[in-house]
């Protein structure tokens, strides 16, 4: 649906219909200019036999100088958080279709296998992961030895401690990790699609699956 202006709406009625403001731009001409009037009246109206001190005279344009710095520092690192979240909206963007892992419990068995990972605090000399049914019980247990720190994804092909295949499905796992008689800090990853990248407010957050919204910095790794 379009909508017509008349010749005769000023530019003043259609910014305060959009809800906007005058540019920032004039706004700090018509500060710096306030500033200057109110030094030349300064100077203007100054006791001829008390004048105005030069220390004096030149710290008044030291603050103006200063506030003109900071609005233009302002202005600079504003435009640096918007071309970050620009590029950070791309790197999002090029992750659309990608496998990923995420913090999770969870690994779905097919019949070509299944994919988990986990992510440890400090490196490892043992690592058990566990996968149980939906009634607790254990159906597969992997280790893996001399790990580092940081995130790591396996295979899982499906057979189980009996030797049998497993049905396909929904499995948990969990993770545990120790080095010499200490443990380490271990959590399971989980590995989904990401299906769509989302703007928010605050950010850009990726749709990952049906396990919801994630921030790029919880993707551990891609696949």
């Amino acid at each position: 649906m379009s909508t017509t202006v008349s010749n005769t709406t000023s530019a003043e009625d259609i910014l305060s219909r959009l809800g906007r403001s005058e540019p920032v731009q004039k706004a700090e001409e018509d500060m710096q200019g306030r500033f200057l009037k109110l030094l030349t009246t300064q100077l203007r109206n100054q006791d001829p036999m008390n004048p105005m001190e030069n220390a004096e005279m030149t710290s008044q344009l030291a603050q103006m100088s200063t506030v003109d710095g900071i609005e233009r520092l302002n202005k600079l690192v504003q435009s640096f958080f918007d071309a970050q979240a620009s590029n950070e909206g791309l790197n999002a963007a090029a992750l659309i279709g990608r496998g990923v892992l995420v913090e999770g419990k969870q690994i779905v068995l097919t019949e070509k296998g299944g994919i988990g990972g986990f992510e440890l605090d400090g490196q490892a000399d043992k690592v058990t992961v566990t996968v149980t049914d939906s009634s607790g019980l254990p159906v597969k247990q992997m280790v893996f030895e001399g790990i580092d720190d940081g995130s790591h994804n396996f295979f899982w092909d499906g057979m189980a401690e009996d030797g049998s295949r497993a049905e396909d499905g929904i499995y948990t796992v969990s993770v545990s990790a120790t080095r010499g008689d200490e443990k380490v800090q271990a959590r399971s990853l989980q590995f989904a699609q990401v299906t769509s990248v989302v703007r928010g407010p605050k950010g850009t957050d990726l749709q990952v699956g049906d396990l919801g919204l994630f921030k790029f910095d919880d993707i551990k790794q891609i696949l």
